[in-house]
């Protein structure tokens, strides 16, 4: 199972909302199959191959270009792991037993 969280910037909007490019982004991951969860920082993905995290990466990349950002700047943090299937939520609850509740 891959793993992956990724950040797009688009450098050179009218604006410092980024909202609705983030969004297109996404949708354009999401109609390559990839499993993904948003958050405030970042979105996860999740494929069973690393080649559909780069072609999940560049749909984003060229999403963005087709809205008119000539720069777009990405972070793409990638963890493969063949030992075991892990999901997205596995690998939380893996955490989440070690934190103290209510400290």
């Amino acid at each position: 199972m891959v793993h992956a969280e990724i950040s797009v910037y688009p450098v050179g909007t009218d604006s410092t909302s980024l909202g609705f490019y983030i969004a297109k982004a996404i949708e354009s991951i999401d109609i390559n199959g990839i499993s993904y969860q948003v958050t405030p920082m970042g979105t996860i993905l999740e494929s069973g191959s690393v080649e559909k995290i780069f072609e999940a990466t560049r749909a984003a990349i060229e999403t963005i270009h087709r809205l008119g950002v000539k720069r777009v700047e990405v972070i793409l943090k990638i963890d493969s792991r063949t030992d075991k299937t892990q999901s997205m939520q596995q690998k939380v609850q893996s955490v989440d037993r070690y934190l103290s509740k209510g400290a």
